[in-house]
Protein backbone atom coordinates (compact mmCIF):
# COMPACT_ATOMS: atom_id res chain seq x y z
CA UNK A 1 0.00 0.00 0.00
CA UNK A 2 1.13 3.51 -0.77
CA UNK A 3 1.27 5.59 2.39
CA UNK A 4 0.58 9.16 3.32
CA UNK A 5 2.84 10.71 5.93
CA UNK A 6 0.88 13.44 7.61
CA UNK A 7 1.81 16.32 9.83
CA UNK A 8 -0.23 14.54 12.50
CA UNK A 9 2.25 11.65 12.40
CA UNK A 10 5.13 14.07 12.82
CA UNK A 11 3.42 15.54 15.88
CA UNK A 12 2.81 12.09 17.33
CA UNK A 13 6.52 11.40 17.29
CA UNK A 14 7.24 14.57 19.26
CA UNK A 15 4.11 15.16 21.36
CA UNK A 16 2.24 11.85 21.79
CA UNK A 17 0.43 12.88 24.95
CA UNK A 18 -0.75 16.30 23.81
CA UNK A 19 -2.91 15.50 20.79
CA UNK A 20 -6.56 16.54 21.16
CA UNK A 21 -8.87 15.49 18.33
CA UNK A 22 -12.42 16.20 17.29
CA UNK A 23 -13.90 13.20 15.50
CA UNK A 24 -16.56 13.11 12.82
CA UNK A 25 -18.75 10.05 12.28
CA UNK A 26 -16.97 8.22 9.46
CA UNK A 27 -13.58 7.47 11.04
CA UNK A 28 -15.26 6.21 14.22
CA UNK A 29 -17.73 4.14 12.18
CA UNK A 30 -15.04 2.40 10.14
CA UNK A 31 -12.63 1.87 13.03
CA UNK A 32 -15.46 0.15 14.93
CA UNK A 33 -16.30 -2.02 11.93
CA UNK A 34 -12.71 -3.26 11.57
CA UNK A 35 -12.22 -3.76 15.31
CA UNK A 36 -9.67 -0.94 15.66
CA UNK A 37 -11.61 1.76 17.53
CA UNK A 38 -9.22 1.58 20.50
CA UNK A 39 -6.48 3.00 18.27
CA UNK A 40 -7.97 6.43 18.96
CA UNK A 41 -7.30 6.25 22.69
CA UNK A 42 -3.83 4.86 22.02
CA UNK A 43 -2.90 7.64 19.59
CA UNK A 44 -4.57 10.69 21.10
CA UNK A 45 -4.83 12.25 24.55
CA UNK A 46 -8.45 13.38 24.18
CA UNK A 47 -11.13 12.30 21.72
CA UNK A 48 -14.02 14.73 21.53
CA UNK A 49 -17.23 14.37 19.52
CA UNK A 50 -20.17 16.71 19.15
CA UNK A 51 -23.69 15.40 19.88
CA UNK A 52 -24.60 15.20 16.19
CA UNK A 53 -21.79 12.71 15.59
CA UNK A 54 -22.98 10.50 18.43
CA UNK A 55 -26.53 10.72 17.05
CA UNK A 56 -25.34 9.68 13.59
CA UNK A 57 -23.54 6.69 15.11
CA UNK A 58 -26.77 5.68 16.90
CA UNK A 59 -28.95 6.11 13.80
CA UNK A 60 -31.12 3.13 12.83
CA UNK A 61 -29.31 2.85 9.48
CA UNK A 62 -25.87 2.64 11.10
CA UNK A 63 -24.42 -0.89 11.31
CA UNK A 64 -25.42 -2.70 14.50
CA UNK A 65 -21.88 -2.84 15.97
CA UNK A 66 -21.62 0.93 15.48
CA UNK A 67 -25.01 1.57 17.12
CA UNK A 68 -24.12 -0.72 20.02
CA UNK A 69 -20.79 1.04 20.54
CA UNK A 70 -22.42 4.49 20.42
CA UNK A 71 -25.13 3.49 22.91
CA UNK A 72 -22.38 2.55 25.39
CA UNK A 73 -19.57 4.84 24.27
CA UNK A 74 -16.42 4.38 26.34
CA UNK A 75 -15.44 6.96 28.94
CA UNK A 76 -12.48 8.11 26.82
CA UNK A 77 -14.91 9.62 24.30
CA UNK A 78 -16.03 13.06 25.45
CA UNK A 79 -19.25 14.49 24.03
CA UNK A 80 -19.17 18.30 23.91
CA UNK A 81 -21.75 20.70 22.52
CA UNK A 82 -20.27 23.44 20.33
CA UNK A 83 -21.17 26.92 21.54
CA UNK A 84 -21.56 28.30 18.04
CA UNK A 85 -23.10 27.10 14.80
CA UNK A 86 -21.35 26.44 11.55
CA UNK A 87 -23.89 25.88 8.83
CA UNK A 88 -22.56 25.02 5.41
CA UNK A 89 -24.79 23.43 2.79
CA UNK A 90 -22.10 21.05 1.59
CA UNK A 91 -21.66 19.54 5.09
CA UNK A 92 -23.96 17.38 7.17
CA UNK A 93 -24.78 18.26 10.78
CA UNK A 94 -22.06 16.00 12.24
CA UNK A 95 -19.34 17.51 10.07
CA UNK A 96 -20.58 21.05 10.78
CA UNK A 97 -20.63 20.48 14.55
CA UNK A 98 -17.22 18.79 14.46
CA UNK A 99 -15.67 21.75 12.65
CA UNK A 100 -17.39 24.25 14.94
CA UNK A 101 -16.13 22.41 18.02
CA UNK A 102 -12.62 22.11 16.58
CA UNK A 103 -12.53 25.85 15.90
CA UNK A 104 -13.78 26.72 19.38
CA UNK A 105 -11.36 24.43 21.19
CA UNK A 106 -8.40 24.95 18.84
CA UNK A 107 -8.17 21.17 18.52
CA UNK A 108 -4.93 19.72 17.22
CA UNK A 109 -6.64 17.55 14.60
CA UNK A 110 -10.05 16.94 13.05
CA UNK A 111 -10.74 13.29 12.16
CA UNK A 112 -12.88 13.36 9.03
CA UNK A 113 -13.23 11.38 5.80
CA UNK A 114 -15.69 13.51 3.85
CA UNK A 115 -13.85 15.44 1.16
CA UNK A 116 -15.96 18.61 1.43
CA UNK A 117 -15.52 18.58 5.21
CA UNK A 118 -11.76 18.04 4.97
CA UNK A 119 -11.46 20.87 2.45
CA UNK A 120 -13.43 23.22 4.72
CA UNK A 121 -11.26 22.28 7.69
CA UNK A 122 -8.07 22.98 5.73
CA UNK A 123 -9.55 26.26 4.47
CA UNK A 124 -10.04 27.22 8.13
CA UNK A 125 -6.44 26.33 8.97
CA UNK A 126 -7.22 23.06 10.74
CA UNK A 127 -5.20 19.85 10.57
CA UNK A 128 -7.14 16.89 9.26
CA UNK A 129 -6.63 13.13 9.45
CA UNK A 130 -8.83 10.66 7.61
CA UNK A 131 -9.32 7.00 8.49
CA UNK A 132 -6.38 5.88 6.34
CA UNK A 133 -4.14 8.50 7.96
CA UNK A 134 -5.12 7.23 11.41
CA UNK A 135 -4.23 3.68 10.37
CA UNK A 136 -0.92 4.86 8.93
CA UNK A 137 -0.10 6.65 12.20
CA UNK A 138 -1.06 3.53 14.13
CA UNK A 139 1.28 1.42 12.03
CA UNK A 140 4.11 3.91 12.60
CA UNK A 141 3.44 3.55 16.34
CA UNK A 142 3.56 -0.26 16.03
CA UNK A 143 -0.12 -0.68 16.88
CA UNK A 144 -1.47 -2.21 13.67
CA UNK A 145 -0.42 -3.51 10.28
CA UNK A 146 -1.61 -0.95 7.73
CA UNK A 147 -2.15 -3.43 4.88
CA UNK A 148 -4.23 -5.74 7.10
CA UNK A 149 -6.34 -2.83 8.34
CA UNK A 150 -6.96 -1.60 4.79
CA UNK A 151 -7.90 -5.13 3.72
CA UNK A 152 -10.47 -5.17 6.55
CA UNK A 153 -11.75 -1.73 5.48
CA UNK A 154 -12.25 -2.98 1.95
CA UNK A 155 -14.73 -5.55 3.31
CA UNK A 156 -16.93 -2.66 4.50
CA UNK A 157 -18.59 0.12 2.51
CA UNK A 158 -15.36 2.17 2.79
CA UNK A 159 -13.89 3.09 -0.59
CA UNK A 160 -10.13 3.21 -0.89
CA UNK A 161 -8.90 5.72 -3.45
CA UNK A 162 -6.59 4.47 -6.21
CA UNK A 163 -3.72 6.56 -4.77
CA UNK A 164 -3.69 4.30 -1.69
CA UNK A 165 -3.65 1.07 -3.70
CA UNK A 166 -0.59 -0.67 -5.12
Amino acid sequence: MKRFVSSVQERLSTEPCLIVVIADTSPINYLILIGQIDLLKQLYARILVPPAVLSELKHALAPKPVRDWALNAPAWVEVLIPKGNLILVQLDVGESEALALAAELHADVVLMDDQAGRQEAVRRGMRVAATLSILDEAEQAGLVRFDDAVAALQKTSFRVSRCWQR
